[in-house]
């Protein structure tokens, strides 16, 4: 059986590619590991084997964290050099994760709340939504990337915001987006799109408790200036 490279694929499909026009939460799990190995074998690519190795542990990436660089090895097509770089990633983000709990352990102001999402998307030259939901003790429970590219309150989803909340019995939401052009007097779509937000999450008794306008070295938050 012919093997079917990644580069045959359609540019959505390839994972390299898709990550540069999607960005990279569009990414599967097993994309992700293919971009780190880089190649597969001649039976499968680089996604194929990835998802094989994936599936070995039942998708669960805290299994995969466990394995070895040898039981890595194991798989047909993943050498040494592979199997550090698969162990290294999963360090990197046990370690991230780690260090965010540590710091900021619960939403207390929207300094943290700014702690968190500056390195996010403070430098960024384009615009991005994120939504934070938390429980009744302010602890973050998930942030989610909501939209990308620019938006307008009829292009964020609200349905999709609130959907996600409500599988995470989150109480609380505060939605965060940056302006690339550095200012940060929030727009009339800024204020529309709040509003919306707002009134939506009175109805399901999920309080917006801020939105966050953010720029690579300041915020505004609409709690602080009471004007949510």
């Amino acid at each position: 059986m012919k093997k079917i490279s990644i580069k045959s694929w359609a540019l959505d499909d390839r994972p390299r590619e898709k990550l540069l026009l999607k960005g990279k939460v569009a990414l599967s799990d097993a994309e992700l590991i293919a971009i780190l190995i880089g190649s597969g074998n001649r039976e499968e690519s680089a996604v194929g084997l990835a998802k094989r190795i994936l599936l070995s542990v039942n998708n669960d990436l805290s299994s995969l964290a466990k394995l070895s660089v040898e039981e890595l090895m194991k798989f047909k097509g993943i050498g040494e050099a592979k199997a550090i770089s698969i162990v290294t990633a999963l360090e990197f983000g046990k370690r991230r994760q780690f260090e965010e709990k540590v710091v900021t352990p619960k939403i207390s102001s929207s300094k943290d709340v700014a702690k968190i999402m500056q390195p996010l998307i403070g430098d960024l030259l384009h615009e991005e939504f994120w939504v934070l939901y938390l429980n009744n003790s302010n602890k973050v429970l998930a942030k989610h990337q909501l939209s990308k590219g620019g938006f307008t309150a009829t292009l964020v989803d609200v349905r999709l915001l609130y959907k996600r909340g409500l599988e995470l019995s989150s109480v609380g939401i505060i939605v965060c987006h940056n302006h690339p052009s550095g200012k940060l007097e929030p727009s009339r779509s800024d204020i529309e799109l709040t509003q919306k937000i707002k009134k939506a999450g009175d109805t399901l008794d999920i309080k917006l408790l801020d939105h966050l306008i953010i720029t690579e070295k300041a915020y505004f938050s609409f709690a602080d200036e009471s004007i949510l």
